[in-house]
């Protein structure tokens, strides 16, 4: 790969992703209208030094992966299911009403735009972690934001568990961390954790730093298992079994009887400091987190009324952010409450999108997994381990939604496709590199730099020896 010339707009625009990550999961996830607004500003402004970077380099720059289709994809399809063909029929004396594909129009054209600035958010991402420097420190930025974020939420909930930030408390729902909802914080940590632990596993990381790193992979997992989500707990042990399996060699036995005995010390580890933290209620907790009386919880009635909404809406779907509007009338509870998520964001695709979005979401599967399992095989030990941890990370968010919507959140959608980010340039030999050498292939690589005293003392240990 090409030295790459680095402009005033690429170092802001670099940083600007850097800082959205984060801002996102401090403004409450970002799921309340007036901070979605300030993302989307946020998208408008990487567009804009997007094009100065073009302009100042001279040269447009764009990463070619597939993984964006999908993304693309959705985008157009919303606005097709926004298209009228025809007008409905008068009802109560109304007429003139456009028939679409949505069953919501408005709240699909708000999806689209979500998809677009989802989109450019990513594209940036792909095309500006364009050296091995800015790599490491995006995965630095998410490994230490993601211990303090762990360290802040354990002692929210121990001083104020009702309250984020000790001054906006949520009625109708259990917030953890800065997110409204627990289940959101756990599939958070779940990305942050899988990172390092990547990077642990594949042996990237030098002696003296290990149990920096250890101490902050175990409290992001005993912050998550205190957070009493049951799909963050049993999405974190889908990724670490998803890592021993990853970074084990077929036959090794005793290499995989090692990891799979520091995975069970893992979970060990954050059992026992979660008790020791939260005492025995952050483990009873897991089990009282499913209350019958509460209709969101329900997942089986959810689920199956869900199953109603695609045989209904099939071949095309009921409409991107159009499943509240088609789920109501097959509701037996109808009246009682409104469910605007399926909670299995798979089931959710078919839904709202039919067919398509079954192409789309498979497509979208196959690549990331096609890429991430090409891109593990790279010879450099650091974005090996990024692209093991970030690929878990992955794993674990796709498992996670088979009982949430935990992608419907924009700080973990956004997050998520920064480790998706992530896989696809750690297979990208960059210019600044660190180059490896046999007896450090287990370790973390430094760059192989000597000063100018250091040259004179060995010239003179050389002249000595003669």
């Amino acid at each position: 790969m090409k030295e790459i010339q680095t402009t005033w707009a690429s170092k802001t625009l670099f940083f600007l992703l850097g800082a959205t990550i984060i801002f996102t999961a401090l403004a409450y996830g970002t799921v309340h209208q007036p901070i979605v607004a300030i993302f989307y500003i946020a998208a408008i402004i990487v567009f804009l030094l997007w094009t100065a970077d073009a302009f100042v380099g001279g040269v447009l720059r764009f990463n070619k992966s597939l993984l964006q289709i999908p993304l693309a994809a959705a985008f157009l399809y919303a606005l097709i299911q926004t298209i009228p063909f025809g007008s409905l029929a008068e009802v109560a004396g109304i007429s003139g009403i456009p028939r679409t594909m949505s069953l919501e129009p408005f709240g699909t054209k708000v999806a689209a735009l979500h998809f677009f600035a989802l989109l450019l958010f990513f594209a940036a991402l792909l095309t500006f972690i364009d050296s091995a420097n800015r790599l490491r420190k995006i995965v630095s930025l998410i490994t230490i934001f993601g211990f303090v974020f762990a360290f802040f939420a354990i002692l929210q909930a121990v001083l104020s568990p009702n309250k984020i930030y000790g001054i906006y408390e949520v009625p109708y729902a259990t917030p953890f961390g800065s997110f409204v909802n627990r289940h959101n914080f756990a599939a958070y940590m779940e990305m942050t954790l899988c990172l390092p632990l990547g990077l642990m596993f594949v042996g990237a990381v030098q002696k003296d730093r290990r149990l920096l790193y250890i101490t902050a992979i175990a409290l992001m997992g005993i912050a998550l298992l205190l957070s009493g989500s049951r799909g963050g707990l049993i999405s974190l042990l889908a990724a670490i079994f998803f890592l021993v399996i990853l970074t084990t060699r077929t036959k090794n036995y005793n290499q995989l009887a090692l990891k799979s005995g520091l995975a069970v010390l893992l979970v060990a580890t954050i059992i026992i400091g979660s008790i020791l933290i939260g005492g025995e209620s952050s483990l009873t907790r897991l089990a009282e987190s499913s209350n019958p009386e509460d209709l969101s919880t329900n997942r089986m009635h959810i689920w199956t009324v869900t199953i109603s909404v695609i045989l209904k809406n099939l071949p095309f779907g009921a409409g991107f952010g159009a499943f509240g509007v088609a789920y109501t009338p097959f509701d037996s509870l109808n009246g009682l409450e409104r469910v605007e998520q399926a909670h299995n964001d798979y089931l959710e695709v078919l839904a709202v999108a039919g067919i398509v979005g079954l192409i789309i979401g498979g497509f979208f599967l196959f690549q990331l997994f096609r890429t991430g399992l090409e891109n593990v095989k790279t010879s450099n030990t650091f974005r090996r381990g990024v692209c093991i941890g970030a690929l878990a990370g992955c794993f674990a968010i796709l498992v996670h939604s088979l009982f949430d919507f935990v992608l419907h959140t924009t700080a973990i959608s956004m997050l998520f496709l920064t480790l998706v980010s992530l896989v696809v340039v750690s297979g990208i030999e960059f210019p600044d590199d660190v180059k490896e050498t046999n007896s450090r292939r287990r370790g973390n690589p430094r760059p192989a730099t000597v000063t100018p005293i250091e040259k004179g003392r060995r010239n003179k240990e050389i002249q000595k020896n003669k």
